[in-house]
């Protein structure tokens, strides 16, 4: 799962009783600081992800006559799960702390004067609500699959299990897969506009900034 990032612009002229513009680019800028956290987390998600592939790929081509490896591998595999589900925790604070920020430039937005610079902020201000909106779903999808192949490992440790139950689960998850695949879609698509909008604003602004990559 991929993400796009925000994207660093730096205030290059700082001065005592900073404009109202410039207030706003302060809380931008700092939003995007604050979700550093996020964006180291997906590293070493992505690894544990790998990691639980390569367990349930060992569990399908072992078969459930070796039960005893099966029971091993699915031990291992929900503790991969609850790394899984403390990073994505902490991926999620990273992005509560951001949106903390960000809801600062609410007041300074209506503070502008009416005109294209105030039209401008106000379109900026929706896309990143729809984006930390697009987050919290795919939070919320991301978290419920977590439970759902927990629930495949418990279930793969049951000696009796019928092969109607382990592919109804398996269905499960999939369709979680695919809410996620969705969501990471819209979530990347806002974080794009956003980026272009933000860059909008502050050329309309005439902030003298500068784009970091």
């Amino acid at each position: 799962m991929g993400f796009a990032m925000m994207l660093i612009i730096v205030f290059l002229t700082a001065c005592s009783g900073e404009s109202t513009e410039a207030q706003i680019h302060n809380h931008l800028e700092e939003a995007v600081h604050l979700e550093e956290g996020f964006e180291a987390q997906q590293g070493n998600i992505t690894d544990l992800e790998r990691q639980e592939q390569e367990i349930y790929s060992q569990i399908i081509d072992i078969g459930m006559d070796e039960f005893d490896q099966i029971v091993e591998l699915a031990k291992k595999a929900t503790g991969i799960i609850d790394e899984r589900s403390e990073e994505i925790e902490l991926e999620k604070e990273s992005i509560d702390a951001s949106r903390e920020e960000f809801n600062k430039v609410r007041s300074l937005i209506d503070e502008l004067e009416e005109g294209e610079v105030k039209q401008e902020a106000n379109k900026m201000y929706d896309m990143m609500e729809n984006r930390y909106k697009s987050y919290d779903k795919l939070h919320e999808a991301y978290v419920q699959s977590l439970a759902q192949e927990k629930e495949l490992y418990s279930m793969l440790q049951k000696e009796d299990l019928e092969q109607e139950e382990l592919t109804e689960q398996i269905n499960l998850i999939n369709e979680s897969y695919q809410k996620i695949l969705d969501e990471n879609k819209k979530f990347n698509e806002y974080t794009t506009e956003y980026n272009t909008m933000k860059k909008e604003f502050y050329t309309l602004a005439d902030l003298n900034v500068t784009y970091v990559e």
